[in-house]
């Protein structure tokens, strides 16, 4: 078996599929140093200043002369980037859809939206009664999780002493939280004189299901415990009233994010999820793509793809507006992949762009959405956020993703308030973390075909999205985080 993997024809390194040694020889490569998992080799004699190649794209220059055979990585690897770019719009791009018969049993809302899971959410107005939420959740778990799907709180550190856009979008994002068709029913608590209360926040939420749901401000009550526990239960009566019936795949809608990259994550997971953007997009469904600073490098190959001029000047706003939030905060748009990437392999932020991307498959642009936007159009969605995995996860869930697909080579146990699938990018880590991982996309290192794993992912988003649990929801990992650019008073 063939230990140096090349992804492109057009490239000029491999990457090593084990660690290999000084002096292995392969296909006329004689290695000169150590090559780690995951690592680049050169497979031919270049000089300082020329492009690397990977996925037939250049993710850097050379600083020095280098060998055929030698290690490509931080010490000898630059990246290209800078700051402004032009962009040409290419033309309009022709998305088509097709009838599916494939279904998958949701819950279908009075207001039409559909729900992968029947659950009761506790959402916090203000950090300060975050410990209060909790201790609800506690309540709701042992006294009113029969015949829903669970009862989850989700606290943040925001919601008083912000202003402008920060308070704004904290705002935002709470109503679009507790707007989310996966909650049958939504307690939200409030400590009653913070700027976001709820009588500010009723204003975001548009029309208030008051069977679906209820208030509770701590200041205005004896025992707010108690007054939590009575609107549980009625929270309660009210979700265990829905069941689940087939829907079409076209309601649904899932999120992309990946955390903790190496090598493989391009080739393997990120690559298979891409297929499966492109099937789901081919059916109707929604799909979002986020994570802007790990489309730096690589955004060219999106806007190429833009459905018309609107999406792809929408597309150039958000990356342009993205590297400005580097540069009025003094920093560089193009250094991003973290310790954990560059020991998996990845060296310059356009080679973990170009492997991030891959998650969009060929689908077309159809949309760019900002900070808590609601995804409203069937296609590949761009999505305005950082790549910090809990802000992504809530950005995507804000969003309206049912599911979150969460690649990864590395390993996390993050997960969203959503379903969120695990697929590992290599088998080592699928084998050692297996009550993280619900999925292992290296089996295509192995021999599998994208075809046949393509299918078994679909199979399994049908599955989850239908009722099947996911290892972050078995191990109870649910996290909120929202984002935050300006002061806090």
């Amino acid at each position: 078996m063939n230990m140096l993997f090349k992804i492109n024809e057009n490239d000029n390194v491999a990457i090593a599929l084990e660690p290999l040694k000084k002096g292995y020889t392969e296909d006329g490569i004689t290695l000169l140093d150590d090559i780690p998992f995951g690592h680049k080799v050169l497979l031919k004699d270049l000089k300082a200043g020329e492009n690397i190649i990977k996925y037939a794209n250049p993710i850097g220059h050379l600083s020095c002369d280098v060998k055929a055979g030698s290690h490509i990585h931080q010490h000898n690897l630059k990246t290209n980037l800078t700051n402004k770019f032009d962009y040409t719009f290419s033309g309009d791009k022709e998305y088509k859809t097709e009838k599916t018969e494939l279904t998958f049993d949701g819950y279908v809302r009075p207001n039409g939206e559909v729900g992968t899971r029947n659950e009761i959410w506790i959402v916090s107005t203000v950090g300060c009664i975050n410990n209060t939420v909790t201790a609800l959740e506690k309540i709701g778990q042992s006294e009113f999780s029969d015949g829903v799907d669970g009862v989850f709180g989700y606290t943040h550190l925001y919601g008083c002493a912000q202003i402008g856009e920060d308070q704004e979008l904290t705002r935002k994002m709470l109503a679009a939280l507790i707007n989310h068709p996966n909650a049958g029913g939504v307690l939200v608590v409030s400590l009653g004189c913070e700027n976001t209360n709820v009588e500010t926040l009723k204003k975001y939420l548009g029309d208030i299901d008051e069977n679906r749901v209820k208030f509770l401000v701590t200041q205005d009550c004896n025992d707010e415990l108690e007054e939590g526990r009575k609107l549980l239960g009625e929270l309660n009566t009210y979700v265990r009233k829905f069941k689940r019936m087939p829907v079409s795949l076209d309601r649904l809608t899932i999120g992309f994010k990946c955390g903790g990259s190496d090598a493989f994550s391009g080739i393997t997971a990120n690559a298979l999820c891409g297929r499966i953007t492109d099937r789901l997009t081919k059916f109707g469904s929604s799909v979002i793509l986020t994570e802007v600073p790990e489309m730096f490098g690589a955004e060219h190959l999106l806007m190429e793809r833009a459905e018309n001029k609107e999406a792809f000047e929408k597309t150039v706003r958000m990356i342009n507006d993205f590297k400005a939030y580097f540069e009025n905060h003094n920093q560089v748009c193009y250094e991003n992949p973290s310790p954990g990437n560059h020991d998996g392999g990845l060296t310059t932020l356009e080679e973990k762009s170009l492997g991030c991307i891959q998650k969009g498959g060929r689908a077309v642009v159809t949309d760019v959405l900002n900070y808590a936007d609601k995804c409203k159009k069937a296609g590949l969605n761009l999505l305005t956020g950082p790549g910090n995995d809990i802000v992504s996860i809530t950005n995507l869930t804000v969003a309206g993703a049912q599911i979150v697909l969460f690649t990864t080579g590395r390993g996390t146990p993050l997960g969203a308030p959503v379903p969120t699938l695990k697929i590992s990018s290599n088998s080592q880590l699928a084998e050692k973390k297996k009550n993280w991982i619900d999925f292992n996309a290296g089996e295509l290192l192995n021999g599998e075909s994208f075809d046949l794993l393509t299918d078994n992912l679909l199979d399994l988003i049908i599955s989850v999205a239908s009722g099947k649990s996911t290892k972050n929801e078995q191990n109870n990992y649910r996290e909120i985080s929202i984002f935050k650019d300006g002061v806090i008073m």
